[in-house]
């Protein structure tokens, strides 16, 4: 673990390296999270499955546990610079944060990049899938919070997802939206870190995880737990599909 510093402002953030138990050249999987302030439980459900031995030891992988710390502290939205650092990634970044995230990511290469977020509007899980082939991990995880027996939200069109009215390059399903990758990558927006990677060919495959931020924090925390331990699943076995082998 170390610090990373934010150039021209007075803080720094954490990242951890974890090896494979496999040693150097396994695949890697990055996961990030607390980018808005006020979604609280998912850096301390991060942190919960790297101290419960929840992460697939299979893989390697980069963790950025708070990259909004200054906002987290205010328990805004928003960094104390009044920057929404979740559309800050584009253009070599337009935040320190987002510029020191890609400047310490700039080597590395991921299989999965798993982003965690929470949702005030939300009643139950869903996520942010873009499509990059036809193996889709996002039913698998809806399934898993279902089986868990915690709630998965409802997606309808109107539904507020942070796309422009006039955006037709997405589906939903029960828990799932699920854009065009190569579209969204296209964007001249101010690009969120998962878009970010996937445009830039960092990251194979990219999902961000919302829990409901009105149900009880031990649900928050469950459910991305679920969520990112049948998303290794997934790749574990996508893995082994592709080299035949896997630690």
């Amino acid at each position: 673990m170390r610090e990373v510093a934010c150039v021209g402002v007075v803080r720094t953030m954490l990242v951890a390296d974890i090896v494979a138990l496999g040693g150097p050249g396994a695949p890697a999987v990055i996961v990030t999270a607390g980018v808005h302030g006020d979604e609280q439980a998912a850096p301390w459900a991060l942190l919960s499955l790297a101290r419960d031995g929840l992460l697939d030891r299979g893989f390697a992988y980069r963790l950025w546990p708070c990259t909004n710390p200054s906002g987290y502290v205010l328990g805004t939205r928003e960094s104390a610079d009044g920057i929404d650092l979740n559309r800050s990634f584009g253009r070599g970044g337009s935040s320190p944060e987002a510029r020191a995230m890609i400047a310490a990511n700039s080597d590395r290469r991921f299989v999965l990049n798993l982003d965690l977020h929470e949702d005030f509007e939300a009643d139950g899980f869903y996520c942010y899938e873009p499509k990059v082939d036809d193996v889709p991990f996002g039913r698998a995880i809806v399934q898993a919070i279902d089986d868990a027996g915690l709630p998965v939200q409802d997606l309808q069109h109107g539904y507020e997802l942070g796309y422009p009215p006039t955006a037709r390059h997405y589906t939903l399903e029960r828990g799932r939206v699920i854009p065009d990758a190569e579209i969204e990558a296209t964007f001249e927006r101010k690009l969120p870190h998962s878009i970010s990677l996937l445009r830039s060919g960092a990251a194979r495959r990219s999902l961000t995880f919302e829990s409901p931020r009105c149900r009880p924090w031990k649900d928050r925390i469950a459910i991305h737990r679920i969520a990112v331990v049948t998303s290794l699943e997934r790749s574990r076995a996508q893995v082994q599909t592709e080299i035949g082998s896997f630690t």
